[in-house]
């Protein structure tokens, strides 16, 4: 059943007219860049933003880069995700993380109620992406691939990643990575995306149930990547068990559905091996 939806699915989220992607992701890695910014500086809910990018010496690297946007858990900061959000950037993706105003950590007014606020947070910092890289004087104008977009997020941002994809989003937001999270009302709406989800087993903040279930709500194609006996985000720490599969199968399956790399595809089912760490299942809902 892998291989069945993997084999020419790289078009649900393709706007009309638009080709899918086609050919190799990069296969040797880049250095990494790292830059800061705000969106809406003076608004009711400005966003500081870490942007790590692929670079060739002093400059970012030649070419356009499809675009990672990604969301903290609560009491966290972008930079806490560096161990993954940098070795994306370094196979070929620029990877844009807001911190959030009221459930990162040391907010003024903590809330955990506000994740509820923070899909429309993310379309923020996509739609100053956008503009940046229309910007002719932006360093990043030109290389950002604003038409091949994906979500992800761990914990509280894996929620917000799931409030992303409601009807009649974009349709350069074209696949989803939900890492110990769940849905959230509206999510996984038609049109269909590709969507992986990554949960340990374990995991005693937001139970394997809940995962599982927003799993089953999905449209579209989507993965199941279990950390056997693990908590909630250990394996997202380099060098900690489960981390090398983590990073492969979200490596590859951002470079599936953003590169249209079919070879990346293929590889998917080898990151749940050794059966004693991962297993991964998939379904694709007729």
């Amino acid at each position: 059943m892998l291989l069945a939806w993997l084999t020419g699915c790289a078009s649900p989220g393709d706007p009309p007219g638009q080709p899918a992607p086609s050919g190799a992701a990069p296969q040797v890695p880049y250095a990494v860049g790292v830059r800061t910014f705000v969106v809406d500086p003076d608004s009711a809910r400005p966003l500081p933003v870490t942007l790590w990018y692929p670079t060739q010496g002093t400059r970012i690297a030649e070419g356009r880069f499809p675009v990672v946007l990604y969301s903290h858990g609560l009491a966290s900061l972008p930079e806490l995700h560096a161990g993954l959000t940098a070795r994306w950037a370094a196979a070929g993706f620029v990877v844009a993380a807001p911190a959030y105003p009221h459930t990162r950590r040391g907010a003024a007014a903590f809330s955990r109620a506000d994740v509820r606020h923070q899909p429309a947070d993310g379309w923020r910092v996509i739609r100053h992406l956008v503009r940046l890289d229309r910007r002719p004087a932006d360093p990043l104008a030109g290389h950002l691939d604003v038409q091949r977009i994906a979500a992800a997020g761990h914990s509280a941002g894996g929620f917000t990643t799931s409030g992303m994809f409601t009807s009649g989003r974009p349709a350069r937001l074209r696949a989803g990575i939900v890492i110990a999270g769940g849905g959230m009302a509206g999510g996984f709406a038609e049109p269909p995306a590709p969507m992986l989800f990554v949960h340990g087993t374990a995991d005693p903040v937001v139970p394997l149930s809940v995962g599982r279930a927003a799993y089953r709500r999905t449209t579209g194609p989507s993965s199941f990547l279990s950390l056997l006996g693990q908590g909630h985000g250990e394996y997202l720490i380099p060098g900690r068990p489960g981390f090398t599969q983590v990073l492969g199968a979200t490596t590859d399956f951002l470079r599936w559905t953003l590169y249209g790399d079919q070879q990346a595809a293929r590889r998917l089912p080898t990151h749940a091996h050794p059966p004693t760490i991962t297993t991964l299942e998939t379904r694709h809902p007729s």
